[in-house]
């Protein structure tokens, strides 16, 4: 942002909400709250920046970015006077230098044992708020079987000598592999495990019969359903109901330095995640999600939005940081971990704390 020229307000003028005038100012200073919270402003709360900021997003259409697309398509965004634009990385070797750099500001990441080393190593993120875990029930990334194994293997115990197809290793497809592994008693010897870069592929290799199992992603779940390629073997929150599959990450100087913006962003961020919440979750406003959804995502049909079971995102951004580390750990068991990696640091949802603070806890 520095390279932007935005002026900034400091923090220490960062008071107190509107609805607490008079009753507790220190706490709110020492917790900074901008003074200027009115429901008079577009926002409804936070007065927009007096002048104009733009912020650059990491996104590649996934469905985890759901609060960015929602709160710009419905111009929350544009109510705090912030612009925002998407740009693309090939890898995320290129997205966090850029990222550490301040040339970015907002970036999507999934847990892995390089995302971890390259920040031991001197990249410095910050992990903020939650952009993908399991729905109780209704993953979106989860095990399917072979349709014509339906009968035989009806537990995750009866994957013992199949072929089960995983998307990487020491990341969060390896780390929900190995929980799955562990819930049903299995040994890594005990399957055959294949190593599938490509989630399209795996469709064509449960049609060919090369492989038993996968850990697939929706939409290709719900496709391959029904093309009568796979279906569903149990939930993955049978074993990892805590999962954090993918965060936002911030870039040190938006989240520490560039308070004003960074707030503002996080508060319509999370205005766009309760909105989708209350389309998939409760029903509310739907068609017009999956409008939009249609328009960010690769996901183009409105009728399989209907279907697929979607991304959780938590309508207050809270992430579910013990399962981060446990992550963590896991592939430093496997000795993929260079450095150590300073989680007090690291994790930083100071900024997303504040903003719920500020619109209230979802309800």
């Amino acid at each position: 942002m520095k390279k932007l020229g935005i002026f900034l307000i400091p923090i220490m003028f960062f008071v107190l909400l509107i609805g607490g005038c008079g009753s507790d100012t220190t706490k709110e200073k020492e917790e900074g709250i901008p003074p200027e919270t009115s429901g008079e402003h577009p926002s409804g709360d936070l007065a927009p920046l007096d002048k104009k900021a733009t912020v650059m997003i990491a996104e590649d259409g996934a469905a985890s970015g759901a609060g960015f697309y929602i709160a710009k398509e419905k111009g929350y965004f544009d109510d705090y006077n912030i612009d925002v634009k998407f740009t693309q990385f090939a890898n995320s070797d290129d997205m966090l230098p850029a990222l550490a750099a301040g040339e970015i500001d907002i970036a999507g990441g999934v847990s892995t044992a390089s995302f971890f080393n390259a920040i031991a190593q001197g990249i410095d993120v910050k992990i903020i708020a939650d952009k993908g875990h399991y729905i109780k029930g209704d993953s979106y990334f989860s095990f399917v079987i072979r349709e014509e194994l339906k009968d035989e293997i009806k537990d995750y115990s009866d994957l013992k000598g199949k072929r089960v197809a995983v998307s990487s290793q020491n990341a969060v497809d390896d780390y929900i592999f190995r929980s799955m592994l562990e819930h049903a008693g299995l040994k890594e010897s005990d399957v055959e495990f294949v190593l599938m870069s490509d989630f399209g592929n795996m469709l064509a290799a449960m049609g060919n019969g090369s492989i038993d199992a996968a850990l697939q992603i929706e939409p290709l779940i719900t496709q391959g359903i029904e093309q009568g390629l796979h279906v569903r073997l149990g939930d993955a929150t049978d074993f990892a109901p805590d999962a954090q599959i993918a965060m936002v990450l911030g870039s040190p100087e938006f989240i520490e330095q560039e308070t004003d913006v960074s707030l503002r962003f996080m508060a319509a961020y999370l205005k766009g995640v309760r909105d989708y919440n209350d389309a998939f979750i409760k029903g509310e406003g739907k068609e017009e999600v999956i409008d939009i959804m249609t328009k960010h995502t690769a996901l183009k049909d409105p009728a399989l939005w209907e279907k697929v079971a979607i991304t959780g995102l938590d309508p207050n951004g809270r992430m579910f940081t013990k399962d981060i580390k446990k992550q963590y750990e896991m592939y430093k068991e496997n000795g993929a971990i260079r450095g150590e990696f300073d989680f007090e640091t690291s994790i930083d949802t100071s900024m997303t704390e504040k903003a719920v603070e500020v619109l209230g806890e979802y309800k």
